[in-house]
């Protein structure tokens, strides 16, 4: 008699199967309890008649609570009425564990509550369609660089040096020395693209800001392409045909989750090459247009993203912001050397920044003189400094925070919902 998940059920209509899994609801009818089970990959209907079964095998039903964990075995049959279009007759039921009363029931929780009982929180039907969504994401984006020939090179998560202050970073002791963790695995992948041409590097990336924002976690997982020979334009229409293929990718495999949540999938449809594309000078026209006291010089926060993509109704591409405002390492635009060739995507229906890259310096020297300028000690980059002595090219890249992308795709109003356990300000438990 074979085991099989929920969703392969249509294959195994009119045969014998059983079926594990845990008790999602209970409804009673007389003689008969109409069971909802879930396995994690969907929930099937299963019907106990104490005819059928027998009086025993009717009080072990009786005697299911809510995610109860059971082995059920029994007949599939296709039924157009029943959720999923599928029912078992049970014939025999085997209760592993009799759940206590489960904490969440299907009534208004607050967030609190939720995220003090995440563990639990991740088997409602909301949370199974936002990470099989998130899933996707992940393998859409890990397809689409290996189908282009890059390579997978990730990069650690200690980091001898903050290459970007200390300010937000996690600080830990590595035996004798002092470690940080990393916030981007950029300056490794730097190395390696010097090594294999294309790479990208996929892992989790910490930040230590004191942010309590819907954008920001303090753990987050990115992934992050680097080309050699590349330039500022190269990474714009790389970033436009990766979000383009991700989009693609779950419009086409989740749309029943995507139903689950309501998101409104006409806005995902929308989002197609040619992206709008932006100077920096020309999104600060674009915010005082619309009332926003954003001047030259000023860096872009979450209320201005979220004017600015909203203007659009696809991600839109900001380049060439004031080489002030960002990291050391970004090439500065010849023809105007106080602005860098970097790059900021924003989600469209004013979700903000997903996307954040640009073009390295690739000279050694002025690279040394940014680092000066940035009170970086030369010592701890004298390996990032090497490759500017040994074969340096102009190069570019970019990262996109996966849980970023998630909301965005999903529709929802926080990150906390778009990774299992998340780590946010003060919120260290489950």
């Amino acid at each position: 008699m074979p085991v099989i998940m929920i969703d392969a059920v249509g294959l195994h209509v009119g045969q014998e199967v059983i079926i594990r899994g845990w008790l999602r609801s209970r409804r009673d009818s007389g003689k008969l309890h109409f069971l909802t089970i879930r396995d994690g990959t969907g929930d099937l209907q299963a019907i106990v008649s104490k005819k059928t079964v027998g009086d025993d095998q009717f009080s072990v039903s009786a005697g299911l609570t809510q995610e109860s964990s059971l082995i059920i075995t029994g007949q599939l049959r296709q039924d157009h009425r029943a959720p999923g279009g599928y029912e078992l007759d049970v014939t025999r039921i085997e209760a592993l564990q009799i759940a206590r009363p489960f904490p969440i029931q299907p009534k208004e929780h607050g967030v609190g509550f939720l995220m003090e009982h995440r563990h639990l929180w991740l088997r409602s039907h909301r949370q199974h369609a936002i990470l099989r969504i998130r899933h996707e994401i992940i393998r859409a984006s890990r397809n689409f660089f290996d189908e282009r020939g890059f390579i997978l090179v990730d990069a650690p998560i200690f980091t001898p040096n903050a290459c970007e202050g200390t300010t937000t970073l996690f600080q830990t002791q590595y035996f004798d020395e002092t470690a940080y963790l990393t916030q981007s695995g950029q300056l490794y992948s730097e190395a390696t693209a010097a090594a294999f041409g294309k790479v990208y590097c996929f892992g989790p990336t910490f930040r230590a800001e004191k942010s309590k924002t819907r954008r920001h976690l303090m753990e987050f997982w990115m992934v992050e392409p680097e080309v050699a020979f590349a330039q500022l334009a190269d990474m714009m229409e790389l970033a436009e045909q990766f979000l383009t293929y991700i989009i693609q990718r779950v419009l086409e495999t989740r749309k029943q989750e995507l139903a689950v949540l309501e998101r409104n999938i006409v806005k995902l449809e929308a989002v197609k090459p040619p992206f709008p594309r932006l100077t920096y000078e020309d999104a600060i026209r674009l915010l005082q247009q619309k009332n926003n006291p954003t001047q030259l010089g000023d860096d872009f926060g979450g209320d201005e993203e979220t004017i600015i993509s909203q203007h659009f109704d696809r991600p839109v591409i900001i380049h060439r912001y004031p080489t002030a405002l960002k990291a050391f390492y970004m090439q500065p635009d010849e023809a105007r050397p106080d602005l860098a060739l970097c790059m900021d995507v924003l989600a469209s229906e004013g979700y903000g920044e997903i996307i954040g890259g640009g073009q390295r310096i690739h000279d050694v020297e002025l690279l040394r003189a940014r680092l000066q300028e940035h009170h970086l000690p030369e010592d701890a980059f004298k390996w990032y400094l090497d490759l500017r002595q040994f074969g340096s090219v102009p190069h570019a890249g970019f990262g996109m925070g996966i849980e970023r992308a998630v909301a965005w795709i999903c529709g929802l109003e926080h990150v906390r919902e778009t990774i299992p356990f998340p780590r946010m300000l003060y919120k260290l438990y489950p």
